[in-house]
């Protein structure tokens, strides 16, 4: 994965016109670049609203007042440092399909990774970026300049795809490893061969810890729609545990069945957490999802 098959500058111009969601606005210690429009002590005049009751009346606008005869509160311009977590689950389900380089969901999440981690560093925002898997991972981070984005993709150039990941272990383990709180984006395919690991206890981790979760559910089109007919012997490629099946109507309308359980079951537990969730098709156009799909979906602006 090089920059320039990742980052054409024409690409590279489209993300610095994006900013990542936060839905909750931060105030940190150290102040950053961003923006945001909030009842504050600061200078910057940014608008006006409605008096209610119980506003303090020292922004009242007196003149407006005289000049209306209607009350306006003075809104003001109060900077935001923002933090952002990149997440990416980095075990060896990740890396299919192994024949198809363009739909492969570990080239699709390093090209994720990088450009959420693009628009973060363009907009002054404090970035760290981990891998997650059994071994103790890496962070990079914290970075906060545009020019840092060089670095992030030897990073990821250079990070593999192996083993196994128990994700709520590993996002457990995030959360204490790293204090700083912030906006966090969670891709992986949720895909465990351990029946035990839930995610759950992993991303309540998180939350407790104070980041506010965004999971983007990666996964390839024939794992969303199988198209296999006949028997076969699979061998899970985290695990290597082998399985002879007959594929058939039968068993792929089963398959459907348990494939719409599970996915929705993760998407009825964001939902009812308050965690932004989407499940990504890795033969999703890239540009349409950067700048359509995940505008469209509340993750970027």
């Amino acid at each position: 994965m090089t920059n320039n098959k990742l980052f054409d500058e024409a690409f590279m111009r489209k993300l610095e016109q994006l900013s990542l969601v936060a839905r909750k606005i931060r105030s940190e210690r150290f102040r950053g670049e961003r923006r945001s429009a909030k009842r504050g002590q600061s200078v910057e005049f940014a608008d006006y609203r409605n008096y209610v009751r119980g506003d303090d009346l020292r922004a009242l606008d007196w003149n407006i007042y005289a000049r209306l005869e209607r009350p306006f509160i003075k809104l003001f311009e109060e900077e935001v440092d923002q933090t952002v977590h990149i997440l990416f689950d980095a075990s060896a389900s990740m890396d299919w399909p192994l024949n198809s380089a363009e739909y492969n969901k570990w080239v699709y999440t390093r090209r994720l990774v990088a450009s959420l981690g693009y628009i973060a560093l363009a907009n002054n925002d404090r970035l760290y970026v981990s891998g997650l898997s059994d071994d103790a991972s890496a962070v990079w981070g914290p970075e906060r300049r545009k020019q840092s984005v060089h670095r992030l993709l030897d990073f990821l150039a250079e990070y593999p795809a192996a083993g196994e990941t128990r994700l709520s272990p590993s996002l457990r383990r995030y959360a204490q490893q790293v204090k700083r709180s912030g906006l966090l984006f969670l891709i992986s395919d949720f895909l465990t061969p351990r029946a035990s690991d839930s995610y759950e206890s992993g991303l309540s981790a998180l939350q407790y810890h104070g980041h506010e979760v965004a999971i983007l559910h990666l996964l390839s089109p024939d794992e969303i729609e199988p198209d296999l007919s006949g028997d076969f012997q699979l061998q899970d490629v985290e695990s290597g545990a082998e399985q002879d099946i007959t594929v058939n109507a039968t068993m792929k309308k089963l398959y459907r069945q348990q494939f719409t359980v599970w996915q929705g079951g993760l998407e009825q537990f964001c939902r009812k957490h308050g965690i932004n969730y989407a499940l990504v098709a890795s033969d999703q156009p890239f540009e349409r999802l950067i700048l359509r799909y995940l505008r469209q979906r509340g993750f970027v602006q």
